[in-house]
C-alpha cells in the first residue's frame, strides 16, 4: 500500500526496514542520535536534518552509534566493520566533508575486492547530503558526484524522489560493494507515493521521467525536477522533450540514453556539478561515441559554473542550473 512520503521519511523507513530484517545492519555518524557523550535528551537530533530520528529508540546505542567529530575515524571504522561481516551505513552528513576521509573510501573500500582477487566483500553504504540551494555556503553545498563516479569499485547513487530513494537505499544496504548514497538536501521534503513494504530498485537502470520525441534531457537528483519544468515550458512551444533520470551514476545506464537519442536526435545533459569532468560531459562523450550518426545537432551541457558555490542567495540561485537555462539549451539544439 502506497502513501505520500517525503524523501527524508522514505530514507528513514528504508533504514528501519533493513535494520529490522538484518541484525548486521548498523548505522553510525555525527549526532545521528543525541550527540556522542553529550548530556541531554536522547534522540535529540537524528542527524543534522533529522533523517535518522527515532531509530535509536528501536535498535539501541549498539546499532545506532553517535561518533566523534572525526570523519576519518568513523568512515574508516565503517569500512573495517564491513570487511569483518557487518553492513554499516555511515552518514557523512555533508558529502563535502569527504576530503578528510577520502583515503579510506577510494584507496581502501573501493579496492579491497580487486586487491584480494574478488574474495573480499565490503558492504558499506556512505550516505551524505549534496547540492546547493540551502544557503549553506561553499563548504556545504557542492555536487561532488563526479569525484566518486571516477573511482572504480564504488557504486554511486543519487535519487530524485522518495520512491527511488527508499528502493535504492535498500538495494545499497544489501549490495556487497561500497556505495556512495547522495541525498540532495533540497529534496528531503519532496513527497510522492511510496509503498509501505520493502522493495529494491536495481542499480544501472535509468528511469524515463517523461516521454518525448523532439529532444532528450539527461540528468539526476534535483535537476530532474528542473528538467521536467523546462519540458512543460517547451511543450507550449510544440517541443516534445524526453527526460531521463539516471538514478545511479556508477553503474550508469547509457543504453537507455542512447536509445532515446537515437529517437530524438538531440541531447541536453544537465548536471549541478561543475562543468569540467562532470556527469554531463561523461554522458555527452558516451552518446557521441555510440550514437553520433543519430545526432541532428551538437549536444549541449547545462552545469553550474566553474566556481565555488556562492553564499549570497541571489548568486546561489544564479549558480544552480535553472529550468529556464535548460529550456534555452534545448531550443539551441533545435536550430
Amino acid at each position: 500500500m502506497a502513501r505520500i512520503l517525503s524523501m527524508k521519511d522514505a530514507i528513514n523507513e528504508a533504514l528501519d526496514l533493513e535494520m529490522r530484517r538484518d541484525p548486521t545492519v548498523i548505522i553510525m555518524g555525527e549526532d545521528i542520535a543525541g550527540g556522542a557523550g553529550a548530556q541531554g535528551e536522547e534522540d535529540a537530533w537524528g542527524g543534522v536534518l533529522g533523517v535518522t530520528k527515532g531509530l535509536i529508540g528501536k535498535y539501541g546505542a549498539k546499532r545506532v552509534m553517535d561518533t566523534p567529530l572525526s570523519e576519518s575515524a568513523y568512515i574508516g571504522a565503517a569500512v573495517g566493520a564491513a570487511a569483518c561481516g557487518l553492513r554499516p551505513v555511515a552518514e557523512l552528513m555533508f558529502l563535502d566533508f569527504m576530503g578528510v576521509c577520502f583515503d579510506q573510501i577510494f584507496n581502501q573500500a573501493a579496492k579491497f575486492k580487486y586487491m584480494f582477487g574478488g574474495k573480499a566483500q565490503t558492504p558499506v553504504v556512505i550516505r551524505g547530503m549534496v547540492g546547493g540551494g540551502f544557503r549553506a555556503a561553499a563548504q556545504h553545498s557542492q555536487m561532488l558526484t563526479p569525484l566518486f563516479t571516477h573511482i572504480p569499485g564504488l557504486k554511486v547513487v543519487c535519487p530524485s524522489n522518495a520512491y527511488d530513494a527508499k528502493g535504492l537505499l535498500i538495494q545499497s544496504i544489501r549490495d556487497n560493494d561500497p556505495v556512495i548514497f547522495c541525498e540532495h538536501k533540497n529534496l528531503y521534503t519532496h513527497a510522492v507515493d511510496v509503498p509501505a513494504e520493502s522493495y529494491t530498485i536495481p542499480f544501472g537502470e535509468a528511469a524515463i521521467s517523461r516521454e518525448g520525441k523532439s529532444a532528450t534531457i539527461v540528468t539526476y537528483g534535483l535537476m530532474v525536477h528542473r528538467a521536467l519544468e523546462a519540458a512543460e515550458t517547451l511543450a507550449k512551444e510544440k517541443i516534445d522533450v524526453e527526460v531521463i533520470d539516471l538514478r545511479t551514476l556508477s553503474p550508469i545506464d547509457i543504453d537507455t540514453v542512447v536509445e532515446s537519442v537515437e529517437k530524438t536526435g538531440r541531447l541536453v545533459a544537465v548536471d549541478e556539478a561543475n562543468p569540467r569532468c562532470s556527469i554531463a560531459s561523461d554522458v555527452i562523450a558516451s552518446v557521441m561515441e555510440h550514437a553520433f550518426k543519430a545526432m541532428k545537432s551538437a549536444p549541449r551541457a547545462v552545469t553550474a559554473p566553474h566556481t565555488p558555490v556562492p553564499f549570497s542567495p541571489t548568486l546561489e540561485d544564479l549558480y544552480i542550473p535553472s529550468a529556464a537555462a535548460i529550456a534555452e539549451a534545448v531550443r539551441g539544439t533545435m536550430k
